[in-house]
């Protein structure tokens, strides 16, 4: 029999519209599983726990040293033995069998999923939809629709971590790892890093706790929308659309424009000044040197930032334009 099938009734229960007293709201296909088996854990432990410590206190006290009782010897029990292990057995395997469903349900994705590339990088997380188009730190997602999440990382080891979807993969250097899942309700889910991936090289310059995203589940009109919107700047200037694609990299999570120290060299100031490299070359920061800094991160590493590990960025030519137009600005 379908392991599957003891958890029905709570699989075709109806979502929480709010948090529960233990967990947030549910967000996708996958939640309604996810809590019938954790909730079936919790009170299975909570039934053995009560039993097992109210068994032991109650022969503490049956037991306990009494004048004039001689204690006698216990005499082993196969049957009772044989009980206490059998019958948890069963009871585990059940609950690895059904949590293996939930596992091969949610890394086999449907034909007609949108594939979206999500890669790790310290400290955020970026995202390319399958027009090309990329943003970081926030991702929009069409309710109601597929979704496989083909995941690696750049340096080290991540966990891309979704509480309200239930759902959790590591990101691993040199690999790929996907999540497949439906949206189910829309609003804004938070994502977290659950590995930790280290500490800013100075303070201020992020860290494993600032490595977090948004995703927005919206209506299917909205997402088409925000597709055209991110394909082209629209009605805004260039440098204004340029700091926008900058703040949706996720850049400022370690390039401050104000001056102050980061993972990377400030912002502030950045255009037409002399960089000093970690080769003992030098350098003046033109057009020619900020694209090669966004396409290829080390090909030109300033001194000093060497443990920057900065991923490489893919953009059209047109946003490029935009954000060095943006960066023309900081002054």
């Amino acid at each position: 029999m379908n392991g599957m099938l003891l958890f029905q009734p709570l699989l075709d229960a109806k979502e929480p519209a709010s948090d529960t007293a233990q967990l947030p709201v549910i967000m996708s296909s996958s939640g309604a599983g996810y809590d019938a088996l954790y909730y079936f854990i919790y009170w299975f432990s909570v039934v053995f726990f009560v039993g097992i410590v109210g068994a032991m206190l109650y022969f503490v006290w049956k037991y306990r040293r009494q004048k004039g009782v001689k204690a006698a010897p216990t005499k082993d029990s196969t049957k009772l033995e044989l009980t206490w292990t059998i019958i948890p057995f069963f009871m585990i395997i059940v609950m690895f069998h059904v949590s293996f469903d939930f596992y091969i349900h949610n890394a086999v994705a449907s034909e007609n999923a949108l594939e979206v590339r999500v890669r790790g990088q310290r400290w955020n997380w970026s995202f390319q939809y399958p027009n090309g188009e990329g943003e970081g730190s926030v991702l929009y997602l069409p309710v109601n629709k597929p979704v496989k999440l083909v995941m690696s990382s750049s340096d080290v080891l991540h966990s891309f971590f979704i509480p309200a979807f239930r759902l959790k993969k590591d990101t691993v250097p040199g690999m790929y790892s996907q999540l497949a899942f439906t949206p189910t309700r829309e609003g804004e889910a938070q994502v977290f890093c659950a590995e930790y991936c280290g500490a800013g090289e100075k303070p201020g310059s992020g860290g494993h706790y600032s490595m977090g995203a948004i995703i927005k589940v919206v209506s299917q009109a909205e997402y088409d929308k925000h597709m055209q919107e991110i394909s082209g700047p629209g009605d805004k200037k260039p440098d204004e659309w340029g700091k926008e694609l900058v703040q949706k990299s996720g850049c400022y999570t370690c390039h401050s424009v104000d001056g102050s120290a980061g993972t990377g060299p400030t912002y502030k100031g950045i255009f037409g000044r002399k960089e000093n490299l970690s080769d003992g070359s030098s350098v003046d920061v033109d057009e020619n040197y900020l694209r090669e800094s966004i396409l290829r991160p080390n090909a030109k590493v300033v001194k000093g930032f060497e443990n920057g590990n900065m991923p490489p960025f893919v953009f059209t030519d047109a946003k490029l334009d935009a954000i060095l137009a943006y960066l023309k600005t900081v002054k």
